[in-house]
């Protein structure tokens, strides 16, 4: 009888810590696909990398990691540079994902409105 009542708080809390986990390695998979796309804007070359040649290694990067349990949305990409071929100024990349989850990120996400994940990265042009 006992198991009973605590069987469904114990499933609560191991599905809540496999939900955190997903969510915080979709978290480290954005950051980390922020700076492969900054990097792949600052190196010097000729001629410098478009600010679709980043969008493009963003999305490349985050196809192959991150987390993707449904027909979602690909995360939303943004580039800002002030001038591309200029030593010095800074490259903006900002990467934001609208995080679904398993089952209790959807049941969270339908209570509290969508979660949205995001990360910046700035990096100077060499």
């Amino acid at each position: 009888m006992e198991f009973a009542l605590v069987l469904p708080i114990l499933l609560l809390l191991i599905f809540g810590i496999v939900e955190l986990g997903v969510g915080l390695y979709d978290k480290a998979v954005i950051t980390n696909a922020s700076r492969e796309g900054a990097r792949v804007g600052i190196v010097l070359k000729s001629p410098k990398a478009s600010s679709q040649d980043i969008t493009n290694a963003v999305l490349n990067y985050t196809s192959n990691y991150l987390l993707t349990f449904a027909n979602q949305a690909p995360p939303s990409v943004n580039v800002t540079q002030s001038s591309p071929s200029t030593f010095g100024t800074p490259l903006t990349v900002t990467v934001s994902y609208r995080y679904t989850g398993l089952g209790l990120g959807q049941l969270l996400s339908a209570l509290a409105g969508p979660i949205t994940l995001s990360a910046t990265t700035v990096m100077n042009n060499e």
